[in-house]
């Protein structure tokens, strides 16, 4: 009977124990959403925005998308349709995860349309690839193709994670400690 008792004791101290690490990861699991506008865009899927709640401005990635890069065939198109698009609008922003630049990537929508859906819609970005997985926008991606939109009315549109394997970064470092365009 005491075994029995020992072994409930023990299952019981585990249930509290999962319970109160579930609780204590609850924050970092929960998105972060807000309102903002847009300031600077600096490429097809990087974007600075300003909270309309007050704060610093924040530096974002459109979760889910890979634009060319500035120096990248098809990467101003991406900058200026991305700048197009959220000029002086609101936008409602989710902040999930971090990635590794210490920009937030964000699902945003403006005007209740998806950025990153309507950024590869447009042929302007790829759907994000995770190892065998085509991304989320992977519908978009396909649609875009078949009629020849954006970047994919090239002939062999380059994946902006090749060409940075190949070419590097678009930028150097200039006198003042800052980036420009190489």
């Amino acid at each position: 009977m005491s075994e029995v008792i020992h072994q409930t004791q023990k299952l019981l101290w585990q249930c509290v124990l999962l319970l109160l690490g579930s609780v204590l990861c609850l924050p970092a699991l929960a998105a972060e959403v807000f309102t903002a506008r847009a300031g600077a865009v600096p490429d097809g899927d990087t974007l600075w925005v300003q909270p309309e709640s007050g704060g610093p401005p924040r530096k974002l990635r459109l979760h889910g998308i890979d634009a060319p890069e500035i120096c990248q065939s098809g990467g101003v198109a991406a900058r200026d349709a991305l700048r197009q698009r959220v000029q002086a609008r609101s936008m409602q922003v989710v902040v999930k995860y971090q990635d590794d630049y210490g920009r937030g990537l964000a699902r945003i929508t403006v005007d209740g349309q998806d950025l990153g859906a309507l950024m590869v819609s447009s042929g302007h970005a790829w759907s994000s690839r995770w190892r065998r997985s085509l991304g989320p926008y992977a519908a978009q991606e396909s649609a875009a193709r078949a009629a020849g939109l954006g970047l994919f009315a090239l002939s062999n549109p380059e994946l902006p994670r090749d060409f940075r394997q190949r070419h590097g970064s678009c930028y150097e470092a200039d006198e003042t400690g800052g980036f420009r365009l190489k």
